[in-house]
This record gives C-alpha cells, sequence and structure tokens, in this order.
C-alpha cells in the first residue's frame, strides 16, 4: 500500500486548532495514536485507523459502531501509542509524514516524541512533528523552512557537534560553521522571506521553526 501524505494525530496538546486545521488536506490518510483520536475529531476528521492500547479514547465514541481500523495493543508495553502509530504509517510507504498533537505538555513526552523521529528521516520520507504553531524536524544533510519573514527558527546540534552549516534565507547567516551542543549560537533566528535553507556537512541538526503567522497549504 502506498499513502502519499499521512497525518497522525498524537495525544499531547494542540495550543490552536484553527492553526493546526490549515495543515490539513482533503485526501489526507488519517492515523490517531489512541488519545489523539479526539484532536482528529475536533478537527472535523475521523480516522482511518486508530492505534494504541485504546485506554484514551473519547468516552462518547464506540469504535465497534464507526468503519475504521482498530490496532490494538497491551496497556503493558515497551513502546508508546505514538511509536507505534509511526511504526505502522512507514509500512504505508508515504511521501510525508505529519505528526500533529506531540509537542508542548509533558516534557518527557515531547522529548521522547522528538527522539522518535531522529533517525527516520533520511532513509524513509519527510517527517515532522506540526501543531500549525511549530513545527520540528532533523536536518541530516540539507533542509527547507517554509514559513514568512519574522518566523523563528533555531537550529540546535543533537547527539553532538554540527559541523559545516550553510544558512541562506535567515537574518544571522552561518557560513561554513560549527554549532556545538553545549553553546546556544543557534537559537531564536529569524527568517528574511518565505524561504529558508540549512545545508550541514556533519551531525544531525534539530529544526525548530516557530510561525509568527499563518499560512495556508503549507
Amino acid at each position: 500500500m502506498f499513502q502519499k501524505r499521512i497525518i497522525i494525530f498524537a495525544n499531547g496538546e494542540l495550543p490552536d486548532k484553527e492553526k493546526a486545521r490549515v495543515l490539513l488536506r482533503e485526501d489526507d490518510f488519517i492515523i490517531a495514536a489512541d488519545g489523539g483520536t479526539r484532536h482528529a475529531l475536533a478537527l472535523g476528521r475521523m480516522p482511518n485507523i486508530i492505534i494504541g492500547d485504546l485506554d484514551s479514547l473519547p468516552v462518547n465514541l464506540e469504535p465497534s459502531t464507526l468503519n475504521i481500523e482498530l490496532m490494538q495493543f497491551p496497556a503493558d508495553k515497551n513502546e508508546t501509542d505514538l511509536e507505534l502509530a509511526i511504526q505502522h504509517a512507514l509500512t504505508l510507504n508515504p511521501q510525508e509524514v505529519i505528526i500533529i498533537g506531540a509537542l508542548g505538555g509533558r516534557l518527557d513526552q515531547t522529548l521522547g516524541n522528538i527522539a522518535l523521529i531522529s533517525n527516520l528521516q533520511p532513509s524513509t520520507c519527510n517527517l515532522k512533528l506540526n501543531d500549525g504553531l511549530e513545527e520540528v524536524f532533523f536536518c541530516h544533510d540539507h533542509a527547507e523552512v517554509n514559513g514568512a519573514a519574522g518566523d523563528i527558527v533555531s537550529l540546535i546540534p543533537w547527539q553532538g557537534e554540527v559541523t559545516g552549516i550553510l544558512t541562506h534565507g535567515l537574518k544571522w547567516v552561518l557560513q561554513n560553521e560549527t554549532l556545538y551542543p553545549h553553546k546556544t549560537r543557534g537559537i531564536s533566528n529569524e527568517m528574511t522571506g518565505d524561504t529558508a535553507t540549512i545545508k550541514i556537512k556533519s551531525g544531525l541538526l534539530l529544526v525548530v521553526h516557530r510561525r509568527e503567522t499563518v499560512i495556508g497549504n503549507w
């Protein structure tokens, strides 16, 4: 099976439903990680699949009465519901996976969610955490950020130093430079236009893009 774009709803915080709604397209394949079902329903979308131990579903939802697939796992498991949802999404060979509702709330869950996507992107697909206000993804060699002038972009070395960084479209330009995990030099840069590009020679760079305006269908 092939799905061009998959949306996964996690059970974290969703700070602005209208900004999240802009992310959705009619032909998206929707996966809900257990309690993430509440976000999908709040945005008017019925999941194609619900995955997890199913202990956090909305109380007024009876999945057995709906024409959707359920993938239930034991509550005593090693993976989070979101990890299980990502694993299944990747078996569908998507070009892009957007995970909504995976940021904010519990810090341990947020860090765990970021770690989940740290080693997947280069060998699989375009994979991002995105709630409409912020998007988070990893740059392994090059990346593009789409937004607007004034948006905040932070570049954070992950697991070690990142070398040979070249940026274009950011206010404070990096020219073949190194960022270190114990320094904060890459925090709070600003986009100067609609697009910023990033290239690196080695390492793994976490990109955090915070939108100051809302644009459609990015």
